[in-house]
């Protein structure tokens, strides 16, 4: 059996860290092992932390078009537009996803209404992840609002699309500290390669075959009268 080509793949990592750039991400050491990964088998790699960049809230796709006086989320959504697969990364506070996580749901969620060629909306044939750490319980509980938000808007989520690290609740190291031996874990090694390659296969698939059919689906055929098999009470 030969190994499968992933080379025409693109991916983004963006990292949902609190703490701006030189500062060490935790996360982003996690990140660095799916990344390393992917970089082995041939896919083009980008990267983003996100709080390094001045992105306003809000839900419009340019939100210095709705009082705003910088907006850099348009030219960040053009490089996560480029890619197949999409993998957020966030640290767990309180339980929960970072604030900056959830920011970027609401930004990605600001171009969900748009469509491709096809009439389908923008994010059909796209794959979506997750990478989480932390020092509390709560990745599960991350990943399914993150997991969830994705498929949403029209990411497609492979099996077993979430990995992360945590150590002891409560102060103490974090996965980059050495005394916590987290690089070793054989659990989070494994979910995240398992992770990684799931979301290659599918990425992979969804590209060789030009995404989904638009039977059945495209918002520019509804809007032009098609109902397919639906039939009005």
């Amino acid at each position: 059996m030969h190994n499968p080509d992933f080379s025409h793949l693109k991916a983004i990592y963006i990292n949902c860290t609190l703490k701006k750039s030189p500062e060490t991400s935790h996360t982003a050491g996690l990140m660095k092992v799916s990344q390393t990964i992917m970089k082995n088998e041939g896919v083009t790699i980008d990267e983003v932390r996100f709080i390094d960049h001045d992105v306003a809230s809000g839900v419009y796709p340019d939100m210095t078009e709705h009082g705003w006086t910088t907006d850099e989320w348009p030219q960040i959504f053009e490089r996560i537009d480029q890619a197949d697969i999409l993998i957020i990364g966030t640290p767990i506070w309180l339980g929960e996803k970072s604030s900056v996580a959830q920011k970027l749901i609401e930004r990605l969620y600001a171009m969900s209404g748009m469509t491709n060629d096809r009439g389908q909306y923008l994010y059909y044939g796209k794959v979506g992840g997750c990478i989480i750490t932390g020092n509390e319980d709560g990745i599960k509980h991350c990943a399914m609002g993150i997991l969830y938000a994705l498929q949403h808007i029209g990411y497609s989520i492979p099996p077993q699309a979430d990995c992360g690290w945590i150590g002891e609740v409560g102060p103490g190291p974090s996965y980059l500290d050495k005394e916590s031996h987290a690089s070793s874990n054989d659990f989070t090694n494994r979910n995240t390669t398992f992770m990684t390659y799931n979301l290659l296969h599918l990425a992979k698939s969804l590209k060789e075959q030009n995404g989904y059919p638009s039977y059945g689906n495209s918002r520019k055929d509804w809007d032009k009268g098609s109902r397919w098999g639906f039939e009005k009470p």
